[in-house]
């Protein structure tokens, strides 16, 4: 537990009598910032505690999934701060560089301009513009979750201490001859007019079509089958598989390539199925990479035939067709002299789309920047395996090694204007002059830089040092480096985490990046579909934050965490998690008002009733379990154990217990009031990082404190009570069974009810006025007829049902209900015991089935319980 901090606290809480989030949330987030409270101190001797968030793009605005990891980070950061930790949550935005120039282009095009009008140097400073009047806006949306970010060290991915860090590396890069440029085949956009990456590229099932051709004439006949049938004029050859006998006789001679004046060779590859189709495949080396990779082999011509917006380049009869146009055309064409063999319409296949403007990807051949990846892949790789870094959940490991060590060679350029620009200067004789940041570049007639821009992620690799001042060595680089946690999806280990691996040990001599990858599944609608702008299910949290507030959006995000794990949440969840925030603030208030108080020393445990002990005992449990479940990320777990902890057992079962002892005033009120003051200050302090807002309001009322997000975290103080947690746990089933009995019964739970209380001899005595007041129950009095009687925990509970219910109508009602689970149970077990019905019917009809068994045997039970026990006579 805590020290008492010695504050005073109001003797008369001022708390209105209902929580009102808006009334508070904006207000207080206010008088956080204002005084500093998330702001870092490179100085300070505290030991550090390093998050960098995962920087939204410029363009977006707060969806579920940032505010999901938002509320995580948020909540460990919040934490390790009453840690007495020097917490630096350090936040930023990307420029996005394909995203935010598609932004721009759509609000020229909306003018009837587009940026080759404006030319490069106005349409990069009109974008400057855009970031400056609409870009983000997800940082104020991220205040409105509470976020406790040190906003005195924003940063973005192309101001001007982060541009020398990208440049500094790129010459690192390029002086240790690990960035290169080669003309390969990469993924390009027709819409984006650029290369992107690999895993930028979402594949989907399309119907497409499936044609059969066939190639050369007489005996030298090849039939090779496509998807891409305009791609046939590229092809510079056919291949067969070196020990295909089929086409032994053909390998090494030229056939006729249909449609065009052109002979192509027919080569041998090992790389060829000669058990899939027809065990040749056309090879177009300038449009595919397989076949890229067979033309080196065998020294093949690589012929583009259509521009960058996917516009057929060559051959009279299609040149100027779009390839989708052109693929119709030449299926003609081909058709009309008879080449064509067969055609499967539709053919349902894997295609490319561009992530971003969902374009249908082109194979291309291009020149282009890369990072020769394979040492830096390895150091990655062997960060793990060393345990140098933890991937959590460790099952997530497979996933990250099955990537990083097949990792191919990374496109880093990209053919945009929006972005940072390759610092590479080629010169009139076709010299080739890297720059760095503190270097002229070359000048004079004939040079000129290289045009394209770094991908997006290349700049984003860099941000768990960048951020921090590399490449100079700041105090905030000494002090905060490494990183301790990076909270990120599942889904971006590739895109994102295996680059800032990659770069973290490259720049920073072989030491991590982070400590720990802190891996989250995807925030799903309550039926686990995927939440998309197209479908209905999406949601804007700041619609809920508005309805409900920040605390119970945050609550319900983080009671899904599991690790790994893919999260659902639905409205009806939030409402719970609101009222949950009710309910800290109405019995805490009326805890207040009844009592409860941090004044002074907790009093000596000789002093305390059973009770007393028990919700100490349980506190300092739950102190323990929760730092166990926050230091394993198990955000889910910890706040159930502090849900049940904060509703069950303080607010349902201590206060309703001490009750009778508040009521009746005197030394032993104070020292209950003393203990659960005790309780609520700690409650709080735990609940604080989760749902900052509502329990900062009541804790600053509660102790007098400044606020909780600079107060100590809790300490479990090693107080147990064995004793008093069984004495209690007595309690609660006397209470659960007689108020199971009553609802069966048909009472209302306000109906009182004459009872006599049989405790002699056992713990339970000393709590009889306690239970008599949470079961409802009066004295037996004169005329007192024990209808029931209710053997549990060791006592026995007689009740006077007479005049409290109708027993007659009762015995019809319960007689009926028997009635009908009989015949449940009749009716399934004929089925059960019916040998030609099993034979047949599926496997989860008959498990449906022993259902319907299960739960017509347990209404029998319950409804004969009930029946004995209604009154007789």
């Amino acid at each position: 537990m805590t020290e008492n901090t010695q504050q005073t606290p109001a003797s008369n809480p001022e708390l209105p009598t209902q929580y009102a989030p808006a009334e508070v949330e904006g207000k207080l987030y206010e008088r956080w910032v204002e005084r500093g409270y998330f702001t870092a101190d490179a100085e300070s001797e505290k030991p550090p505690y390093t998050i960098v968030i995962p920087p939204p793009n410029v363009t977006g605005a707060l969806h579920l999934g940032h505010a999901f990891q938002v509320t995580l980070m948020d909540a460990l950061t919040r934490r390790k701060r009453m840690q007495g930790f020097e917490t630096l949550w350090l936040p930023g935005m990307d420029h996005a560089g394909i995203a935010t120039q598609n932004k721009v282009e759509q609000q020229l095009a909306e003018e009837g301009k587009s940026r080759q009008d404006l030319g490069r140097d106005a349409f990069t400073e009109r974008v400057w513009q855009w970031k400056d009047e609409f870009g983000g806006r997800i940082l104020g949306q991220l205040k409105r979750l509470g976020a406790g970010l040190d906003w005195s060290r924003e940063r973005f991915t192309m101001d001007e201490g982060l541009s020398k860090a990208v440049q500094t590396i790129f010459k690192k890069l390029y002086d240790d001859e690990l960035i290169y440029r080669a003309e390969r085949i990469i993924n390009w956009c027709p819409r984006c007019l650029t290369a992107i990456s690999d895993i930028e590229v979402d594949y989907q099932d399309d119907d497409g079509e499936l044609v059969s051709l066939k190639y050369g004439e007489g005996d030298e006949t090849v039939v090779v089958a496509t998807t891409r049938v305009e791609t046939m004029l590229g092809d510079t050859a056919v291949a067969v598989h070196p020990d295909d006998e089929r086409y032994a006789h053909l390998i090494g001679k030229r056939i006729k390539l249909p449609l065009t004046d052109r002979t192509i060779p027919v080569v041998a590859d090992t790389h060829v199925d000669p058990e899939f189709g027809t065990g040749a495949v056309k090879v177009t080396p300038a449009h595919d990479p397989n076949d890229f990779a067979i033309g080196q082999r065998h020294n093949l011509e690589s012929m583009t035939i259509m521009d960058e917006r996917g516009v057929i380049t060559v051959h009279g009869p299609f040149q100027g067709l779009d390839r989708f146009e052109a693929r119709s055309a030449i299926v003609a064409a081909l058709r009309e002299q008879g080449r064509v063999v067969a055609e499967k319409r539709p053919y349902v296949h894997s295609v490319g789309h561009c992530s971003r403007c969902k374009t249908t990807v082109e194979p291309r051949l291009s020149l282009q920047w890369w990072v020769k990846v394979e040492t830096l892949a390895k150091a990655a790789g062997d960060a793990v395996r060393e345990e140098r870094v933890e991937l959590h959940p460790k099952d997530m490991e497979k996933r990250y090694f099955d990537w990083v060590d097949n990792l191919n060679d990374w496109c880093i350029s990209r053919q945009l204007w929006w972005g940072h620009r390759i610092p590479v200067w080629y010169g009139p004789d076709g010299e080739v002059v890297c720059v760095g940041p503190d270097e002229e570049p070359p000048s004079g007639e004939g040079w000129t830089q290289d045009p394209d821009v770094l991908d997006t992620w290349f700049s984003s690799g860099l941000w768990p040092f960048s951020t921090l001042g590399w490449p100079e060595k700041t105090p905030d680089l000494k002090k905060f480096y490494s990183t301790d946690v990076l909270v990120t999806g599942h889904d971006i280990i590739f895109f994102w985490v295996v680059r800032m691996m990659m770069f973290g040990l490259y720049a920073m001599d072989g030491e991590v990046p982070f400590k720990t990858v802190s891996l989250t599944g995807l925030v799903r609608d309550e039926f686990g579909k995927k939440m998309s702008k197209s479908n209905p299910n999406a949601v804007d949290p700041l619609d809920w934050m508005d309805n409900y507030g920040s605390d119970a959006v945050r609550f319900t995000l983080a009671k899904g965490a599991n690790p790994g794990a893919d999260v659902p949440i639905g409205e009806d969840w939030v409402q719970a998690s609101r009222n949950f925030a009710n309910k800290i603030w109405n019995a805490t208030r009326f805890a207040m008002m009844n009592g409860a108080t941090v004044e002074g020393p907790l009093p000596p445990v000789e002093q305390m009733s059973a009770t007393d002990r028990w919700v100490l005992s349980r506190l300092n449990a739950t102190v323990a379990e929760v730092d166990a479940l926050y230091d394993d990320f198990q955000f889910a777990k910890l706040s159930e154990a502090l849900y049940h902890f904060a509703w069950d057992e303080v607010f349902d079962w201590y206060v309703e217990l001490s009750k009778t002892t508040f009521f009746a005033g005197g030394e032993q009120a104070k020292v209950s009031g003393r203990v659960l003051g005790e309780v609520l200050d700690v409650m709080l302090r735990l609940l604080h990082p989760i749902v900052p807002f509502v329990t900062d309001t009541l804790w600053t009322t509660l102790t007098g404190g400044e606020s909780l997000v600079i107060a100590d975290w809790p300490a479990d103080s090693g107080f147990r009570d064995d004793p008093a947690e069984q004495e209690i746990e007595l309690v609660q089933q006397v209470v659960t069974e007689v108020r199971r009995f009553r609802s069966d019964q048909g009472l209302q739970p306000g109906q009182k009810v004459p009872a006599e209380l049989t405790l002699t001899g056992t713990a339970l005595a000393p709590h009889e006025a306690a239970i008599r007041q949470l079961l409802r129950l009066q004295p037996a009095g004169d005329g007192f007829h024990a209808t029931a009687s209710l053997p549990v925990a060791g006592a026995t509970v007689a009740l006077d049902l007479s005049g409290t219910i109708d027993v007659e109508a009762e015995r019809k009602r319960l007689t009926k209900d028997l009635g009908a689970a009989e015949k449940e149970k009749a009716q399934a077990n004929g089925k059960l015991s019916n040998e030609a019905f099993l034979g047949k019917a599926p496997d989860n009809v008959v498990d449906k089935i022993r259902g319907r068994l299960a739960k017509a045997e347990a209404d029998i039970e319950r409804i004969t319980n009930q029946l004995a026990n209604l009154p007789q006579g």
